[in-house]
């Protein structure tokens, strides 16, 4: 088959791997360099290797858990159940895990995770070394690779999707293919303050949507609790926290405690609900203090953000340093099923573009790695199985109405819809802030006209996403995991929703 890869990622780099070494033509069509993207900026680690006392039904159970009673059971066992082989796959593509003085991995614990189970390269440089070893993997390869070209669109013929449109060098160009591979990465630029790079603005759920594939979950998105606040956004990983650092108010003390019983290894949701809300009382950055850790333990564990740090005028090992939460990682995207086969025949997604069900309302850290890797082997896997439909309870939002034509509204920039979103579609959301969001959103659209340039492109996808996501969060009425709904009055650490999915089905 002639089969397209869009992203390089881990998911798109495994998926793309997996296809080839399965006899099929391959080419990866990236939006910048070749492993440019999340992956490489991934701090945390790889879930899935089990200690004497730990197993894969527990992280089964921790994963569900974290995402609030909505994750998929099927998707999360095929989760576990893959993992330890994933990780095996990456260590014989190069990827140098650390390991503790016997050889054995070193395994380390973040939040809600009850055992220590991820595996880290380079203390906090996962990433980078994950992206570094399958970049090298693929390049070792007859896999061609386009890079600098942006998805337009997705081609479909005869009800499938059988190519992709390009913008690359001001040339708009198609492509054809027997299957297309999503594997885009999430929309972090919805927001105003964010830890994704500049190239995550949601185009593969953008172009996945325009081609009638169904969406769902776009209101579950993750703010990461701590990035420092100081200087263009930089994330300190959990994995900190899971070390034993603590987070502390303006009178030194423990407050994510009055929020949830497990403190700082809360889920993540909750720990960043609960530092926006004391950031805001006290009129300053709340503080991540990981003194008691040490100099030396904390540049042996954490030196990329030991290095960041310092240069940006902090001494973490002598006084607490400033953080405050930022858009992180989107749990919705295209609907698949367990193997990245979305509702469009010919069109599959892996990674963070998709929406397997593992996540449900809130990601547990250091799936993302491990989901990537599982379900981009799956997808490739799949490429020569007979399609099967997509089976997904429907509970449609309509984002497609652009009759509002609020004068009102402010002239549209990006700056201006990423502060909208932070505003009225972030942490915490009400009923009145998301119908204003929506208002706006709608009378933006009315007039936007169509994109020639690849930043006029991007934001015409991060506004047709912006407007799903306020309708998705909209039709939500009850606070779950990441979609906190203030005029809900759900306690923090209390019921647990099992409503439908919100859905897109096509735009």
């Amino acid at each position: 088959m002639n089969v397209v890869v869009v992203g390089s990622g881990i998911a798109g780099l495994t998926a793309a791997l997996h296809a080839h070494e399965s006899g099929h033509e391959v080419t990866i069509v990236t939006k910048g360099d070749l492993g440019d993207g999340c992956t490489g900026l991934a701090q945390g680690g790889v879930a899935g290797i089990y200690g004497p006392r730990d197993s894969a039904a527990q992280h089964a159970d921790d994963t569900m858990d974290a995402g609030a009673g909505l994750s998929d059971p099927e998707a999360v066992g095929v989760l576990v159940a893959e993992g330890a082989s994933r990780i095996a796959e990456l260590i014989a593509r190069g990827v140098a895990f650390d390991r503790a003085a016997d050889g054995s991995l070193q395994l380390g614990r973040e939040a809600a995770h009850r055992h220590a189970r991820i595996v880290h390269a380079g203390g906090d440089a996962t990433g980078a070394a994950i992206s570094a070893a399958l970049v090298a993997s693929v390049r070792r390869t007859r896999i061609d690779v386009i890079e600098r070209a942006f998805l337009i669109d997705l081609v479909r013929v005869g009800g499938a999707v059988r190519g992709l449109r390009t913008l690359r060098d001001g040339v708009v160009s198609d492509t054809s293919a027997d299957a297309v591979i999503l594997a885009t990465g999430g929309a972090g630029h919805l927001y105003a303050h964010t830890t994704n790079p500049a190239g995550a603005t949601g185009d593969g759920i953008a172009a996945a949507l325009r081609a009638g594939a169904t969406v769902a979950d776009l209101e579950f998105v993750q703010f990461h609790p701590t990035i420092l606040a100081s200087g263009p956004a930089f994330l300190i990983s959990e994995a900190v926290r899971g070390e034993g650092a603590t987070l502390i108010d303006d009178e030194g003390r423990r407050f994510v405690f009055d929020s949830h019983p497990d403190g700082e290894l809360a889920p993540r949701d909750v720990v960043s609900r609960a530092i926006a809300r004391r950031a805001a009382a006290q009129g300053s950055p709340v503080r991540l203090d990981a003194t008691m850790l040490g100099a030396a333990a904390l540049a042996r564990r954490f030196p990329t953000i030991d290095r960041m740090t310092r240069e940006r005028g902090f001494d973490w090992a002598r006084e607490p340093i400033p953080v405050t939460p930022a858009a992180h990682y989107l749990m919705g995207g295209v609907v698949t099923d367990l193997d990245g086969r979305t509702t469009v025949p010919g069109l599959f997604a892996v990674g963070e573009v998709a929406r397997t069900g593992v996540h449900g309302a809130n990601r547990l850290a250091s799936n993302s790695l491990l989901e990537g890797a599982v379900f981009g082997a799956r997808a490739a896997a799949a490429l020569t199985r007979p399609w099967t439909d997509v089976d997904h309870e429907s509970c449609p939002v309509d984002a497609r109405a652009h009759e509002s034509r609020d004068t009102g509204a402010p002239a549209f920039t990006r700056a201006a819809l990423q502060q909208l979103m932070w505003d009225e579609v972030g942490l915490l959301r009400t009923g009145e802030g998301l119908t204003h969001a929506l208002r706006t959103l709608r009378a933006w659209s009315s007039s936007n006209s169509a994109p020639m340039t690849a930043s006029a492109h991007e934001d015409a996808n991060l506004l047709l996403l912006a407007e799903a996501t306020a309708s998705a969060a909209l039709a939500r009425t009850v606070s779950v995991g990441a979609h906190h709904r203030v005029d809900a009055h759900i306690p923090e650490t209390g019921a647990r929703s099992h409503a439908p999915s919100s859905i897109l089905e096509t735009v």
